[in-house]
């Protein structure tokens, strides 16, 4: 498993992109007698296991195998010197977020629900799929286009996934029950103004302080127009205009993120995002458009009949004093879609090791990100033990 984390970390690949990472787990999945269909949702991989032991629910898991744009710096034996292509752009590729383990870890489940298939009840799923960290230009993919190409035929009874973090002490589990994670929409924001020398700013229209002043007000819909007991995040990250100190461009175009814990919320701020941009460009003989791009996720959701039955699993694997009930993440992951079609627990594992602070430890998508490699093995366990307890199988 450690081997192949540290090849997929070395060799990694962005959303749509992962041929050679799938092309592996392919591999090793049908040398273990699993029937396999690749190239769902463009590389994604959908294999299934019949158990021997008789009739039993139908399980799935999942693990995502993307990258993402971020260049690795180099010290680790391992480290990745990968480049690509990512929306036009020449980027490194790392893996920042863990999906490298994600992988591995599911790699690894594989190989032992194969190797007691004949105590197994019922049959199990297994996904890996690409693009978790969504795709450029509005691209839909990931979990919403597999299951479009009927990863879920037949449906399941219940899906597990994990997901490594570094906010979490090795040997350290969280969950939350319900609404776990934060909507996610990417949203464009093109103010157009009158491009005029600088030195005359008042034969123009310039499109900078027209968005200047659209940043400061979306901020006043967090802080004066909804209730902060229930959190939400509305994030302008880019902010690109002109390409000379002495002329005033004619356009400057904006880009952020929103987050949200409720539909209603979620609707409420798009809607008054477009209302402020187009009404404050308006008002300064501007024009403004927002775009929200297609592939945004919905809440991811953890089934709340689900958690309470599997909770008592995962405290087995850690101790019920190292499973931790957290409260819903900011963070995102379209295993939200899963969660749509079937009853999903998804959990977080720690990958911090002891002497560390967490609260101190590169966040995922960093690159600086570390992963306590000892923190996978329990990801291994609890996904066994969550299939042998769910489907009531003999010893895995």
């Amino acid at each position: 498993m450690i081997e192949w984390r540290r090849d997929i970390h070395q060799n990694p690949e962005l959303g749509n992109q992962e041929m050679r990472t799938a092309a592996i787990v392919a591999q090793h999945l049908r040398t273990l007698g699993y029937e396999v269909r690749e190239k769902v949702a463009v590389t994604g991989v959908v294999a299934t296991l019949v158990g021997g032991g008789g009739p039993g629910p139908h399980v799935a898991l999942r693990a995502d195998m993307d990258a993402l744009p971020v260049t690795e710096p180099p010290g680790s034996s391992f480290a990745s010197v990968a480049k690509a292509n990512w929306g036009g752009e020449d980027v490194g590729v790392m893996h920042a977020c863990g999906h490298d383990c994600h992988t591995a870890i599911l790699m690894a489940v594989a190989e032992i629900l194969a190797a007691h298939r004949d105590e197994l009840s019922g049959s199990v799923t297994l996904i890996f799929q690409p693009a978790e960290e969504n795709l450029p230009q509005g691209e839909i993919g990931g979990a919403r286009r597999m299951l479009a190409e009927g990863a879920f035929e037949p449906k399941p009874d219940a899906v597990f996934g994990l997901h490594v973090i570094s906010a979490l002490q090795t040997g350290v589990f969280a969950y939350h029950s319900g609404i776990s994670q934060a909507s996610s929409d990417e949203f464009k924001i093109t103010v157009t103004g009158r491009q005029t020398h600088a030195a005359f700013p008042w034969a123009g229209v310039d499109p900078i302080a027209v968005g200047a002043e659209i940043v400061s007000v979306l901020q006043t819909i967090e802080s004066r127009q909804v209730n902060v007991a229930e959190p939400s995040v509305l994030t302008v990250a880019t902010f690109h205009g002109g390409n000379r100190s002495n002329i005033i461009p004619d356009h400057v175009v904006m880009s952020g993120t929103l987050r949200a814990m409720s539909e209603e919320r979620r609707q409420f701020i798009k809607r008054r995002t477009n209302e402020i941009a187009e009404s404050i460009a308006h008002g300064m003989d501007a024009s403004a458009t927002v775009e929200w791009f297609p592939n945004g996720y919905p809440n991811v959701v953890n089934d709340p009949s689900l958690a309470a039955q599997m909770a008592p699993t995962l405290a087995r694997i850690v101790g019920s004093d190292r499973l931790r009930v957290w409260p819903p993440l900011m963070a995102c992951d379209d295993v939200a879609y899963f969660a749509q079609a079937a009853p999903t627990l998804v959990f977080s594992i720690g990958v911090t090791p002891t002497g560390i602070d967490p609260t101190h430890a590169a966040p995922n998508h960093s690159p600086s990100w570390k992963v306590d490699e000892s923190g996978l093995l329990p990801g291994v366990r609890s996904l066994l033990h969550l299939v042998a307890d769910y489907t009531r199988s003999g010893p895995i």
